[in-house]
């Protein structure tokens, strides 16, 4: 779909393809069947499979992509040449000419033990707002609805919503109030994880409240 003279595909799972004005970002490349090539930059929000697909990440990249993740990212992308930002929470960087900050991502209410999170907060793992022709988007990772979200500002939110590791529909919708974006789209489903059941389920939660869209897969 087109927004504002941006261009917004959905390949699966958290994976975005975002255009405009020469700039080619893609998110959390898993399990792309095509071989596009064309990234200027790419966001890795942690190192989980389903976010770091190596062989997904080598259809997007060309020579000189820039490739940006978490720290623990590092080992995993050692086999790409291309040039790499490592970054943690809390940062703001000019990247291929696309401002970028990264936001906190992780759980308080998604359990691997009786105590432990599947993503803790001091693991570093990372969302992004990032402005691409002037439109200001917020990419999350695998996180629930957090305190730092009531600050997000963005004209589009691109939010987990398949439950298990991220949020449910139900909080994914309490999220998207908070943030209040111009543009909410539903995320990291149908590959796996969550369905489009739960999509429809998150959009029908925000009908009357926000504008909200869902993707058609165009890979």
């Amino acid at each position: 779909m087109e927004y504002k003279g941006v261009d917004i595909k959905w390949l699966h799972h958290n994976c975005f393809r975002i255009s405009g004005s020469g700039q080619v970002v893609y998110t959390d490349p898993y399990k792309v069947v095509n071989r596009y090539a064309d990234a200027n930059t790419v966001l890795i929000t942690h190192d989980h499979y389903d976010h770091l697909d190596v062989e997904s990440l080598k259809k997007v990249v060309k020579d000189d992509t820039t490739l940006v993740a978490p720290r623990d990212c590092k080992d995993r992308l050692g086999q790409f040449k291309n040039k790499k930002l490592f970054v943690s929470p809390n940062e703001i960087k000019i990247v291929d000419g696309v401002t970028i900050k990264t936001v906190p991502s992780y759980n308080v209410n998604k359990f691997r033990t009786k105590t432990e999170v599947f993503h803790p907060k001091d693991k570093g793992n990372v969302g992004y707002i990032f402005i691409v022709s002037g439109v200001r988007f917020y990419i999350g990772g695998d996180t629930d609805f957090i305190p730092e979200m009531n600050d997000y500002r963005t004209d589009v939110a691109l939010i987990p919503i398949s439950g298990i590791y991220v949020m449910t529909a139900e909080e994914a919708a309490k999220a998207a109030m908070a943030i209040k974006a111009d543009l909410t789209i539903p995320a990291h489903y149908g590959a796996g994880i969550g369905t489009a059941a739960d999509a429809k389920r998150f959009v029908g939660l925000l009908k009357g409240k926000l504008k909200t869209a869902i993707l058609e897969s165009s890979d």
